[in-house]
């Protein structure tokens, strides 16, 4: 049933209830059979179960494998360590997962404690989630709302709902049914729960509780949204499968081919061959994995947080940083985003037919113009503290801004005119009235709604002179109110007249004579402007959601360059009444959409996830959050509710657009240096892996040992590609399309550079190893090492950049870089100490000939890099 479409003896009678409430009995009774009026907990995964699920990735499974092995052929060092590895990587894993998801949480945390009901025909207070259906509950001002109510008395009652709707104006309410459909911010009978009562008192009849009521609602589209894996995140696992199934194939591969080798020729024993070959095989293995890949990735985008915050975006979830940078559409919200969240007046009408109104000394504004700024702050409630702190109806305080902005105190005009009598605020008149001696006569100041107060006018001011308000000269103001409204603008009109009684009464509000109009609007925020088209630069697409009105939500964004000529905006119920199929054929046209419900956010954000766009959504209440959760990522207002933040992925510590874009530059630029420490890290594996190949094929000595293998893989490389990661960020980054989001992590020119890089440092160790050969099979072994270790250390510098060479883009702009790569040499040389030769296979024959040729095979590698990019530029 729409029961704000019902009577209230119609919604009465169906709840089986009325005005004097129900029994205790009759509660007890219902409560057994709907339940408790809360919302219940989702069951979360244990600790232990998030740790296991690490272990799913198919190269670790590979690395268990290896690790296993190697223990029961008693190689406990290289296993201790490959097991260390996994468990830091899902420690890390786990942590991060466990600070997410507590949105339910928070929906339940924000039930009222106690509220006040009508049982047994009298007002008692009972705990909030024993509240049924036909409950009537009475409403105060400074009451949180709990449960979902028709109301059946309403006195001045104005409603917070922005945690549903998005707005923070409050809303007026009233009892009488509403003829036609509404969405939820128009239901002005209707209270929900988590509102709150800012003015007034009212009297509701329950219908609705628990998971039932729109905040429900709400929670169930948290729990069903799903939470999208990042691109980067999708790619890594997609080949994380590949090369781990890849590695076990050729692994496996090898290791027949030597144990044909074995069998075939002329030895009798077969025991120790065997497992030599099998070690080579693992070596392959051990070679190819990069085993600090993941600690490496969740390192930068550590590193991108720490940016970020700067930026003022707190990210909650580390890949969220990867995912900004690939953001092709941005849903966010106008009210605090785009806007001020800040009333200002911008325009002043009064019927002289004047222009720049206010302008120059207050001495010289016209009498209609002094009398407009009086009636603005004298019927007015609102304060602004000496600290600039606002206290009041946002209107109000708009207007008592607005006077000191025209160096006319506001505090001034009270003092020199104290309040005599006043006629409050009442949401069914839609107006004030307060009473004040001003230039030795009483009169009585009126302010409110455009079409109220015309209506109340027999006369207008106009020259200086008071005239009979004639039909033409109403047609005038009607017009005036119009042009205002197109805008966007939140149009008071006021008027004043003479009045000599004690006492004030609503019928002295009539006969009144009209002074003017003053137009307000939240307006945007000045940097907005320049981050939408930097936006648009970058080929991101913003669209507006807001729950404000069409026509104010419409000319904020023309405003903004978001609305363009040939762009179309909904309203939550056109875009209702819109099939699938037709919203994904005006998809990419609406930029605007209006009065937007938590389901109608969830289906635009699903509408351009199903184009392939990767979409963030931002958002501050309670209505919002199902949305966040559902985007790629969330972006949640660092003044909004904990419901939104806590389903988000990003919090805006200053609620402002261009904090967005700022954020995904940074993303952008965390993305190209994960590609380029990804790009590092294979090159130096691949090299790796074609000398053992080739070895394999001539029938050499395997030239690593496993140990050496993990010793390059985690200590060696680890640094040089966290200080990769590092890298500043790159000319014209905002210039370039969003990446495709299923574009794998070796598009472009990433996996050609992995290829020849590797080919390079493998040609290199080949070299070296042969060389080696000449004089023992353990010189080419740690030959072969040197050569491999300083290769990719040495590949730090060309890895910087595939278009700049190491001069060109500066030794110095990335210190880190330097830093790596001593490190890099002091690591090395620890496997040359006397105590740690041994363990690193390198003989006390290896001596500093052997040193400087896989030195120079290993520089030459580094120049042949670099070289390139200015053979073969890249385009």
């Amino acid at each position: 049933m729409y029961y704000y479409k019902e009577s209230i003896e119609t919604v009465l009678s169906s709840l089986n209830t009325s005005t004097e409430g129900i029994s205790t009995e009759e509660a007890k009774k219902r409560q057994e059979e709907q339940g408790f009026n809360e919302i219940s907990r989702k069951e979360r995964q244990s600790t232990f179960s998030m740790f296991i699920d690490t272990f799913k990735d198919p190269m670790v499974i590979v690395l268990l494998i290896v690790a296993i092995v190697q223990i029961v052929l008693g190689e406990a060092v290289e296993s201790l360590i490959i097991f260390a590895v996994l468990i830091i990587n899902s420690i890390l894993s786990v942590v991060q997962t466990k600070k997410a998801e507590d949105s339910l949480e928070s929906l339940r945390q924000m039930a009222t404690p106690t509220s006040t009901v009508i049982r047994n025909g009298r007002p008692q207070n009972v705990e909030a989630r024993e509240l049924i259906k036909g409950d009537i509950v009475l409403l105060e001002a400074g009451d949180n709302i709990p449960a979902d109510g028709r109301l059946i008395e309403a006195e001045s009652l104005q409603v917070v709902e922005g945690a549903l709707t998005g707005e923070s104006v409050a809303s007026d309410k009233f009892v009488d049914k509403l003829e036609e459909d509404a969405p939820l911010a128009d239901r002005s009978n209707m209270t929900y729960s988590g509102t709150l009562v800012t003015y007034g008192r009212g009297k509701i009849v329950v219908t609705a509780i628990g998971e039932e009521t729109e905040m429900g609602k709400v929670a169930q589209l948290i729990q069903s949204a799903e939470a999208k894996q990042t691109p980067l995140q999708r790619k890594l696992e997609d080949f994380s499968k590949k090369l781990g199934i890849g590695i076990l194939i050729l692994s496996i591969l090898i290791f027949a081919i030597q144990a044909v080798r074995i069998f075939l020729g002329d030895s009798q024993e077969y025991t120790v061959p065997l497992v030599n070959a099998f070690m080579f095989a693992v070596a392959v293995a051990v070679a190819a994995i990069p085993e600090a890949l993941q600690s490496i990735v969740t390192i930068v985008l550590s590193v991108g947080t720490n940016k970020m915050a700067k930026q003022h975006a707190i990210i909650r979830q580390l890949p969220a940083v990867e995912t900004l940078g690939s953001t092709s559409v941005i849903c966010t919200d106008k009210t605090g985003t785009l806007t001020q969240n800040k009333m200002t007046v911008v325009d002043a009408f009064i019927p002289n037919g004047e222009s720049n109104l206010f302008s120059g000394d207050k001495q010289t504004w016209s009498e209609s113009e002094r009398l407009l700024m009086q009636i603005a702050v004298l019927a007015n409630d609102s304060n602004i503290d000496e600290k600039g702190e606002s206290s009041g109806d946002p209107t109000e305080v708009a207007l008592i801004a607005y006077s000191n902005k025209q160096d006319a105190p506001y505090e001034e005009i009270r003092k020199k005119y104290p309040r005599l009598l006043e006629l409050p605020f009442d949401s069914s008149r839609k107006r004030m009235s307060t009473v004040h001696e001003i230039n030795g006569e009483k009169r009585l100041l009126t302010k409110g709604g455009p079409d109220i107060i015309f209506n109340l006018c027999s006369r207008i001011k106009m020259n200086g002179e008071i005239v009979e308000l004639t039909e033409e000269r109403l047609e005038r103001l009607k017009a005036q109110n119009e042009e205002f409204s197109d805008q966007a603008f939140r149009v008071l009109a006021f008027a004043y007249k003479p009045i000599e009684k004690d006492t004030v009464e609503v019928e002295d509000e009539s006969d009144l004579i009209f002074v003017g109009l003053l137009a307000m609007i939240d307006p945007p925020r000045e940097e907005v402007y320049h981050a939408v088209q930097d936006a648009e630069h970058a080929g991101i697409k913003t669209v507006m959601i807001t729950g404000d009105h069409k026509t104010t939500a419409r000319a904020i964004g023309r405003d903004l360059n978001i609305f363009k000529e040939g762009d179309l905006a909904y309203t939550g119920q056109e875009l209702d009444a819109l099939s699938d199929e037709e919203l994904m054929n005006n998809l990419e046209k609406i930029s605007v959409y209006a009065r937007v419900t938590p389901e109608n956010k969830i289906r635009i954000v699903d509408a351009w996830q199903k184009k392939n766009q990767v979409t963030a959504m931002t958002g501050d209440g309670v209505n919002d959050a199902p949305a966040l959760k559902q985007a790629d990522i969330g972006i949640a207002m660092g003044s909004g509710t904990d419901v939104a933040k806590d389903a988000s992925a990003m919090i805006l510590t200053d609620d402002n657009f261009v904090s967005i874009v700022h954020a995904v530059a940074v993303g952008r630029t965390v993305y190209s240096n994960i590609k380029k420490a990804i790009a590092y890290l294979f090159s130096g594996n691949l090299g790796a892996v074609i000398a053992i190949l080739v070895a394999l094929l001539l029938n050499w000595v395997n030239p690593f040992t496993a140990l050496q293998l993990l010793f390059i893989n985690l200590a060696n490389d680890s640094l040089p590609a966290i200080a990769l990661g590092l890298e500043p960020r790159e000319p014209n980054v905002m210039n370039e399309s969003p990446r495709d989001p299923d574009e794998s992590i070796f598009s472009g020119k990433t996996l050609s550079t992995v290829i020849f890089r590797g080919s390079l440092i493998g040609l290199a160790v080949i070299i070296s190893q042969f060389i080696g050969l000449q004089y023992s099979a353990e010189i080419s072994v740690a030959m072969a090492f040197t050569t491999l270790i300083l290769s990719r250390t040495l590949q730090v510098f060309p890895a910087r950049s595939t278009t700049q060479t190491s001069f060109e883009a500066g030794f110095f702009t990335n210190k880190f870089i330097l830093m790596a790569f001593i490190a890099c040499l002091g690591l090395y040389g620890i496997t040359l100490l006397p105590v740690v030769r041994g363990v690193f296979s390198i003989p006390d024959t290896f001596g500093l000939m052997h040193w400087t040729i896989a030195t120079g095979l290993a520089l030459s590698t580094t120049v042949l890099m670099e070289l390139k990019k200015k053979v073969f530029p890249a385009k």
